[in-house]
C-alpha cells in the first residue's frame, strides 16, 4: 500500500512549458477555437499565455490519476478519488455513463459486470443481455437497463482481480458514483484544501448513446452550468475518443476540451457511424491537429503514438506527434502508465510475473522525456516522482 506522504505535487503555480506559452496566447484564443469567454483575457495576461485558474498554471508535468487511485483501490469509487487526491494528483479523471433515467454515473464502461456485485444480485438477472456497443459483441449487465435507485443498490469491486489482488480487499465499500455527487465533493475538498480539485471528465460512446435517447453532453453542460465549471478557467477538462463530442460541448460550454486519440489505424466511432472515413493517423497530421485546435485545447493520445513499439514490445523511436501537437498549440495528456510488468514496454519489465511490477520509473523517464504535458497513470504517486525527477532534470 503506498505511503501518503510520497509523491507531493509542485506548487500550484508553477508555470506551463515556454513552447505552449508563447503559442497559446492572445492570437491562439482563436486558433484554440475557444469560446468567448475564453478570449477575454487583458493584453499583459494574453502576452504571458496565462490566467488565473487556467489550465496552464497547472504543474508540467501533469500527473492525472486514471480513473482515480485505480492501482490501489476499486476505480471509479469516491475511494479510488479521495486516495488519488491525497497522494497527491493535480487531475482526477472519471468516466461517465448514464442510467436509464438520464442520470450520469462514473463507470469506465456502461457494462458493469466486471466493477459491481451485479451477478450476485438474482432481482436483476433478467437484465443480463447481449448488445453491440461500438461495433464489439459484449455480454453483461449494462448502466442503460438501470434506474439510477436500482444501480445504487450494486457495491462496486475491483475490475481485474487476478493482477490486483490486494484491492479486492475493498470490494463492497463504495457505490457507484454519480457525476453530481463527484463535483459535490470535488467543490467540498477544495474548500478544506484552499485550492480546486481539478477533474478530467470523458464522454463515453456518446453515440451510441445518443441512438437510445440519453445524449451525454447536454446533462453534462448542465452540471457543468451549474456547479460553475463551464468556463475556459474552470478547473475541469472534457475528454472523448469522439471527436464530435468534443466538438458539441465546445458549443454547450466553455470548459477545455481534449480529444482522445487511440491506434493509428482506428477510426473514433462517431466517424464509423456518419462514413467518415479519416482514421486517428489522419487526425495526427498537421491538418487535423489543427482542425481539432479549432474547438479543443488539447489530445489525449495513446502512449504508443508518442514512443511507437516494436515488434519485440520495446519503445522505438519517438515520433513528431508532441512537436506538431504543440506547433498548433495543443497540449498532450497520454495515456496509460501502469507499474505492472504487463503494461510496460518490453525493457522496463523486471521479471516472469506480469502482475510483479516492473521499471516504471525508467518507462517515465522514456515518455516525459518526449516533451509530453502530462499523463494518466494508474499509480499516481509514482507518476509523481517521476515527474518530479523529470522536473529536476
Amino acid at each position: 500500500m503506498p505511503k501518503s506522504s510520497s509523491g507531493q505535487p509542485p506548487a500550484a503555480g508553477a508555470p506551463r512549458r515556454a513552447l505552449l506559452g508563447a503559442t497559446v496566447a492572445s492570437a491562439a484564443g482563436l486558433a484554440l477555437g475557444l469560446p468567448r469567454a475564453a478570449q477575454a483575457a487583458g493584453p499583459a495576461e494574453a502576452a504571458a499565455g496565462r490566467r488565473p485558474g487556467s489550465f496552464r498554471d497547472l504543474p508540467s508535468p501533469t500527473v492525472i490519476a486514471h480513473r482515480g487511485a485505480s492501482g490501489y483501490r476499486p476505480e471509479h469509487t469516491l475511494g479510488a478519488y479521495r486516495l488519488a487526491l491525497d497522494l497527491g494528483a493535480h487531475i482526477v479523471e472519471q468516466d461517465l455513463v448514464p442510467t436509464k433515467d438520464g442520470h450520469l454515473v462514473c463507470r469506465h464502461e456502461n457494462d458493469i459486470t466486471a466493477t459491481t456485485d451485479v451477478a450476485d444480485h438474482p432481482e436483476f438477472a433478467d437484465r443480463k443481455a447481449t448488445k453491440s456497443i461500438d461495433g464489439v459483441e459484449l455480454t453483461g449487465w449494462f448502466t442503460e437497463d438501470f434506474t439510477l435507485a436500482e444501480l445504487k443498490t450494486l457495491r462496486a469491486t475491483e475490475r481485474i482481480p487476478g493482477t490486483r489482488q490486494h484491492s479486492t480487499l475493498y470490494n463492497g465499500r463504495w457505490d457507484v458514483p454519480t457525476f453530481e455527487e463527484v463535483l459535490r465533493w470535488a467543490d467540498k475538498a477544495g474548500e478544506e484544501r484552499g485550492a480546486p480539485v481539478w477533474l478530467h471528465v470523458e464522454t463515453k460512446h456518446p453515440t451510441y448513446f445518443r441512438s437510445l435517447g440519453l445524449g451525454l453532453e447536454e446533462p453534462l453542460a448542465e452540471l457543468l452550468r451549474e456547479y460553475r465549471r463551464d468556463r475556459a478557467t474552470s478547473p475541469l477538462f472534457v475528454q472523448s475518443f469522439e471527436p464530435t463530442s468534443i466538438h458539441r460541448l465546445h458549443r454547450l460550454v466553455g470548459t477545455p476540451g481534449v480529444v482522445l486519440l487511440s491506434a493509428a489505424d482506428e477510426r473514433p466511432w462517431d466517424f464509423v457511424e456518419s462514413g467518415d472515413p479519416r482514421t486517428v493517423a489522419d487526425l495526427i497530421t498537421p491538418a487535423g491537429l489543427k482542425e481539432i485546435a479549432r474547438y479543443a485545447v488539447g489530445i489525449g493520445p495513446t502512449l504508443d503514438l508518442v514512443i511507437p513499439r516494436r515488434a519485440d514490445g520495446s519503445l522505438g523511436t519517438p515520433s513528431t506527434l508532441v512537436a506538431d501537437a504543440h506547433a498548433k498549440g495543443l497540449l498532450l495528456h497520454p495515456y496509460t502508465m501502469r507499474n505492472e510488468n504487463q503494461f510496460l514496454p518490453a525493457e522496463f519489465r523486471r521479471g516472469t510475473d506480469p502482475n510483479a511490477y516492473g521499471d516504471a520509473f525508467g518507462a517515465f523517464r522514456a515518455y516525459l522525456g518526449t516533451g509530453i504535458d502530462g499523463i494518466f497513470s494508474d499509480q499516481c504517486d509514482t507518476a509523481l516522482l517521476a515527474a518530479a525527477e523529470h522536473r529536476r532534470r
